[in-house]
């Protein structure tokens, strides 16, 4: 644990030209691509096993582990897909990485590809962030026109394409298999697995898929080596991260730090919960995770405590809460998000959130009953491990968290007829 920040990816954010080649290459950039090539595939890969990475999209599977299953030798085209589809509620470190920083993805993923023995690099971008999308572009053009990407990379002999795919807009194409789909053209939908991807991806060929920040972390591990990554975190959960911090706190962002520092170290850096009021309940990585309260502050922020107490790392979405805010209104608006982004191919998913939805309103509304929370329990019990993807499991999430932590409040709802909370203090999000 520490509370002294790490400045990686974020290093030179503050410099207006941070997003250009010349921004990038000033600051040390495109210095890792010509060292990897240098090497061979296999002990690129053995120097990210050895630095203890795991995925930073919210898995945590260790990086290099996932790279090695791509299978080598059987005369198949390969392909590594990048996942910049952000839209877990709360999250935002994937794009500004991509906007402030586009060419530490884009020398990541011609990294990983090299070690994949891929030749195709797809970025898969949620839609709605055009400007993103426009960034990216623009600096996979400079690469190419530099050299880094194209044929015969810097007369290595080795050849990558690198293609920015934007998405349509869909929560569920943050799933591996659902992204594939999109890839492909299809309505993205999860896919039954096994195969898994690294067998049957795009186009039914290998593909590797990783998360935005996992890829643009490798430059900086191939530069200055396995144990520099490993010296950072913890015993189990290595190196530095993205922690996004929102809500009600003074001065909300992100916070690149090593795993392992608690929410109390970060909250004293951003200037602390808004003035006058308390923590409530907080998420460590998103509303797909469960909720904890102020009784965490101190749980070291990596992947294995998180999960000790009850919760999971997730992508690092600090989302921060006072007491101002009404939990059943907050478990019944992250509920809605659930049922409006599910893609409806499982009954539980499909049914449940959907049910959930109605208990909840009720609720809210003062209209509901003791019985109605051991209905909303046993119904996140029959979508749990039953739905046909994580998504479904996500969404029990904060109702099995809130009624654990806040099962009173529900009730007062009922005993007052409504909810006692002020709506517009409720939501007041600070960002000063």
């Amino acid at each position: 644990m520490t509370d002294t920040l790490t400045p990686v990816l974020t290093a030179h954010w503050d410099e207006p030209d941070a997003f250009t080649l010349d921004g990038y290459r000033r600051g040390g950039g495109w210095q890792a691509l010509p060292k990897a090539l240098a090497m061979h595939p296999d002990e690129v890969i053995a120097v990210v096993k050895s630095s203890g990475l795991r995925g930073r999209g919210g898995a945590g599977f260790p990086t290099g582990v996932k790279w090695s299953l791509m299978p080598q030798g059987d005369g198949k085209p390969h392909y590594l897909a990048v996942n910049a589809d952000e839209s877990e509620p709360g999250t935002c470190k994937d794009v500004p990485i991509m906007m402030a920083n586009p060419h530490v993805l884009i020398e990541g993923s011609a990294i990983a590809a090299y070690a994949v023995r891929a030749s195709h690099v797809f970025i898969y971008v949620r839609g709605e962030v055009l400007h993103v999308v426009r960034r990216l572009r623009h600096a996979v053009q400079e690469a190419y026109e530099a050299g880094y990407l194209g044929r015969d990379v810097l007369g290595s002999g080795f050849d990558v394409e690198v293609i920015v795919h934007p998405g349509a807009g869909a929560y569920i194409c943050g799933e591996e298999t659902a992204m594939l789909d999109s890839l492909e053209g299809r309505r993205g939908l999860p896919r039954n697995k096994p195969p898994f991807p690294a067998q049957a991806g795009v186009y039914s060929l290998p593909t590797n898929v990783n998360n935005v920040e996992s890829i643009a972390s490798v430059p900086s591990i191939i530069v200055n080596g396995a144990d520099w990554f490993a010296g950072m975190g913890t015993e189990k959960s290595k190196g530095y991260g993205l922690f996004s911090l929102s809500g009600h706190v003074a001065n909300p962002g992100q916070f690149e730090a090593p795993l392992g520092i608690t929410l109390r170290e970060l909250l004293d850096l951003a200037g602390g919960v808004r003035a006058g009021h308390r923590l409530k309940f907080w998420t460590p990585g998103g509303s797909s995770v469960p909720m904890l309260t102020d009784a965490h502050l101190d749980v070291p922020l990596d992947f294995e405590s998180v999960l000790t107490a009850g919760s999971q790392l997730g992508t690092r979405a600090l989302q921060i809460f006072d007491e101002t805010t009404c939990v059943v209104r907050a478990v019944l608006r992250w509920t809605e998000f659930y049922q409006h982004e599910s893609c409806g191919k499982c009954t539980p998913c499909r049914e449940g959130t959907f049910w959930m939805v109605r208990v909840l309103d009720r609720l809210e509304h003062g209209n509901g009953t003791e019985e109605d929370l051991d209905k909303l329990l046993d119904i996140c019990d029959n979508i749990l491990g039953r739905a046909f993807c994580a998504l479904g499991d996500g969404a029990t999430s904060p109702v099995t968290s809130g009624i654990q932590y806040f099962r009173d409040e529900f009730m007062q709802h009922q005993k007052e007829g409504g909810c006692p909370f002020d709506p517009e203090a409720s939501t007041a999000w600070s960002t000063s």
